[in-house]
């Protein structure tokens, strides 16, 4: 992906170069939704939007890969790009024009015109031959898929089968179908990388990457919040009163809560390591239970006299608060 093709990533994901990651991952969540090419089937100018999007995600979300963007601009972004010898070998060829090594082309050279000569051949020595010159090997193109995953699949992992098109070495499409190893705790919007899964390479360079976009189905009982895992539970008068021991469901099946006397609606009781798994091998997070009050309905007359009688034990001004 050079940058002369795929235009500024910063401008694709209309972000400033200053953005922070918040705010990339913002912008590339927006972008990614209304391009996606199950909201727009048969778009090929959508798909394409989605393609460069994901692309441009890719680099600037990632520190390293931003970092030589903004110094090199796309030639970082070839096949076998090695930011030391790069240095290197802007410093030779500005020392060769007398340019102090700044050149027309990459963001932070200066903006000054100079007959690149053998700039090109130049960083592709240093690149190890992967360069974009006529009879180089190059690497082949990334290509990006998405795959539905239900809500515990995403959060307890596995393997599942994604079929996918992609190039043969003569350009003509085939199918193919591939097992990706889904890592416990992947989230909405993330992305899995299958090495050399992509389009092949020419002149004998590598194929490039096949990224798959992971989309996960809503929960009806759980929901997500980062590592943490919420899960509403009803609770009777009577127990929230005397206190009980409740079971709520987890990611690995029943478990027993305990809930104190006197627990009001929508107080959270903490599950501790019983939340999403941390996919880079950190802590487990934690699960939430929202306990909710499910009042009686349809009481008899004696019932009724008893929730009166319980009325002596009520607080004298239940909303004073509110007027403080």
């Amino acid at each position: 992906m050079a940058s002369g093709k795929k235009g500024n990533l910063y401008e694709v994901l209309g972000v400033p170069r200053d953005a922070d990651a918040k705010a990339i991952k913002k912008a590339y969540r927006k972008l990614a939704r209304q391009y996606h090419p199950d909201v727009n089937p048969g778009d090929a100018a959508a798909e394409e939007r989605f393609k460069r999007i994901s692309e441009a995600n890719a680099v600037l979300s990632d520190q390293e890969k931003r970092r030589n963007y903004d110094e090199f601009g796309g030639v970082s972004l070839e096949g076998g790009f090695d930011s030391d010898a790069a240095r290197r070998a802007r410093e030779a060829f500005g020392a060769r024009f007398g340019t102090g090594g700044r050149a027309e082309g990459f963001p932070g050279f200066g903006g000054q015109s100079f007959d690149f000569g053998n700039l090109e051949d130049l960083l592709g020595r240093s690149f190890g031959g992967r360069g974009r010159g006529r009879g180089r090997a190059l690497r082949g193109e990334d290509i990006h898929a998405s795959m539905d995953l239900d809500f515990l699949e995403a959060a307890r992992g596995g393997e599942k089968r994604l079929t996918i098109a992609r190039p043969n070495p003569s350009g003509a499409p085939i199918t193919e179908t591939v097992t990706v190893r889904i890592p416990p705790g992947v989230s909405d919007g993330g992305r899995i990388r299958l090495p050399q899964k992509g389009a092949p390479g020419r002149g004998g360079g590598p194929p490039g990457d096949l990224w798959a976009t992971i989309r996960v189905r809503p929960h009806p009982v759980f929901r997500r919040e980062g590592r943490a895992l919420h899960v509403e539970a009803p609770i009777s008068v009577r127990e929230a009163i005397r206190g009980a021991k409740i079971e709520i469901p987890t990611l690995e099946g029943r478990a027993t809560v305990t809930v104190p006397p006197g627990t009001d609606s929508g107080r959270k009781l903490r599950l501790r390591g019983k939340g999403i798994t941390d996919p880079g091998g950190g802590p487990s997070g934690d699960l939430f239970v929202t306990v909710q009050i499910r009042v009686p309905r349809d009481l008899s007359d004696e019932a009724q006299k008893g929730v009166d009688e319980l009325a002596a034990f009520d607080p004298p001004d239940l909303r004073e608060e509110l007027f403080k």
